[in-house]
């Protein structure tokens, strides 16, 4: 066992079922993965045993609450991703409703009858504890030449769960795979059977595909296969629309290229989505044709269409808000030459502070999918470079903690420039020790400040004018070579 790096916990459940006198297996996902040198997500065990009988066998630390013969037993593991086994009665099937539950189920001794039942040969594979594979639908050959293919006849299995088409694209993208000549051909032919199919459930799937190393694989092997049509048959509408003179790609094209640098840049699950989104207006608004085509409003019209896809599938709100947000702003644009800093103020107040990140991320997936090379041009680094700047805060007197007109009040003078004279004398010293900046020491020092002659004051407020402009120069300095403005 210890070849295969089965947890401890695991092995424990494990063994107090067979010890109980029943037999049991790992059984599926979880064995292909340790095949693969991977780390399983869950442990899954099939059993002999009923769950009533796995039920006795562990007491409280045991919950059923299926119809299915699962039973989830806690490891009282630290660690998360042992927490629950899932130990399941072998079973059988019978028919099946509605293309994606059977009509009952039958539980069974042998576990051959389980394995029948299954999606794809290399989720057929069993582990007993002596550490050997049983393996009675070839799975293992199928592990090695790295195929995806059904547990016997294809129609069968999607017919009896049309999600398991669906399924197959993504263990393929998961485990770069290639689908069975057979399997692709019975998705291609019963793609629409997806339609019954709970939209959470297509929506788990669909995101785990978006969310793989390879996700622009995943969403065009969906269209050849006619399953994207099925979930996002707007995104569809792009294929062959042809695009202007800034963009070398169709409009669906660009949109999975965009995703696949997302994909490659481990963004997150709202940007992946708003990468291949971003154009999804396009189609609709296109005016003319050639190097000359316009697509105006898009971004708002994609921004609709986001939304209305993506509540469909039933994601989470604040994943859709914020993709959202990201393809309505993706045409963000400022003519930095001539902007003033609050012009980029009122930029970061409209796009949203918290969006800027994820809208920068998102122009530098834009243009790599566009065909350029540089990911971060020129103009977009200034802009950066601008926000940042925008930021920081004014070296003025008003950072003070004592204002002018207390200081008017508390050496009891009027205005005039020696007031402005004694502030800058003491932002000076405030700037080279910021800890000064305190009331009480600031009121004591403009007491011996006042004393002072008028040239001796001017004198100290030119030079604080000096270092306060050798500091800003600074901090500019340095902000230009964060983001290598030229």
């Amino acid at each position: 066992m210890n070849k295969y790096n089965i947890p401890e916990e695991v092995q424990k459940i494990w063994k107090k079922i067979t010890k109980a006198g029943y037999d049991a297996y790992l059984i599926g996902g979880c064995v292909r993965d340790v095949l693969l040198s991977k780390k399983p997500k869950d442990w899954d065990i099939a059993t002999s045993a009923t769950p009533t009988e796995l039920l006795e066998i562990f007491g409280e630390d045991a919950f059923y609450e299926n119809t299915f013969g699962t039973v989830g037993i806690k490891t009282h593991s630290e660690s998360d991703d042992v927490r629950v086994v899932e130990a399941t009665t072998f079973r059988t099937e019978s028919v099946y409703e509605d293309f994606r539950r059977p009509k009952e189920i039958s539980f069974s001794k042998k576990l051959e009858d389980d394995v029948s039942r299954r999606d794809f040969t290399v989720n057929a594979l069993a582990l007993d504890q002596d550490g050997n594979i049983i393996d009675y639908f070839k799975g293992g050959d199928d592990l090695r030449h790295k195929i995806i293919r059904c547990v016997g006849s294809p129609l069968d299995r999607f017919q009896e769960d049309a999600l398991r088409m669906m399924r197959a694209v993504r263990l393929a993208v998961e485990l770069e795979f290639s689908i069975e000549d057979t399997t692709m051909q019975a998705i291609c032919e019963h793609a629409h059977l997806l339609q019954f199919i709970s939209k959470e459930r297509v929506r788990d799937e669909f995101m785990r595909i978006v969310m793989s190393d390879h996700a622009a694989f995943g969403i065009e092997m969906l269209r050849r296969t006619g399953l994207l049509i099925e979930i996002m048959p707007e995104l569809v509408q792009g294929y062959e629309v042809m695009q202007n003179k800034h963009h070398t790609f169709d409009v669906y094209t660009h949109a999975i290229r965009c995703l696949d640098y997302a994909a490659q840049k481990k963004y997150s699950l709202q940007l992946r989505l708003a990468a291949l989104l971003h154009d999804v207006g396009k189609p609709l608004t296109k005016q003319g044709e050639g190097p000359d085509a316009t697509f105006y409003g898009h971004e708002l019209l994609g921004a609709k269409l986001t939304k209305h896809m993506l509540s469909k599938l039933k994601f989470p709100n604040k994943i859709i808000r914020d993709a959202v947000h990201l393809v309505r702003y993706h045409m963000f644009y400022l003519e930095i030459e001539e902007v003033t800093m609050s012009a980029v103020r009122r930029f970061v107040r409209k796009v949203g502070e918290e969006s800027l990140q994820d809208l920068f991320l998102l122009r530098e997936a834009d243009r790599i999918g566009s065909g350029v090379p540089k990911a971060v041009p020129y103009r977009l680094r200034y802009l950066k470079y601008l926000v940042k700047k925008s930021h920081l805060k004014e070296i003025k007197p008003d950072m003070l903690a004592l204002n002018g007109n207390e200081l008017m009040e508390q050496l009891q003078i009027i205005p005039g420039p020696k007031v402005g004279w004694i502030l800058k004398a003491l932002l000076q010293e405030v700037i080279e020790n910021p800890k000064k900046n305190k009331k009480d020491y600031l009121a004591k020092r403009a007491g011996e400040l006042f004393i002072l002659s008028d040239e001796k004051l001017k004198d100290l407020a030119v030079f604080s004018d000096e270092k306060t402009k050798e500091l800003e120069e600074e901090q500019n300095k340095e902000l230009k070579k964060e983001f290598y403005v030229e």
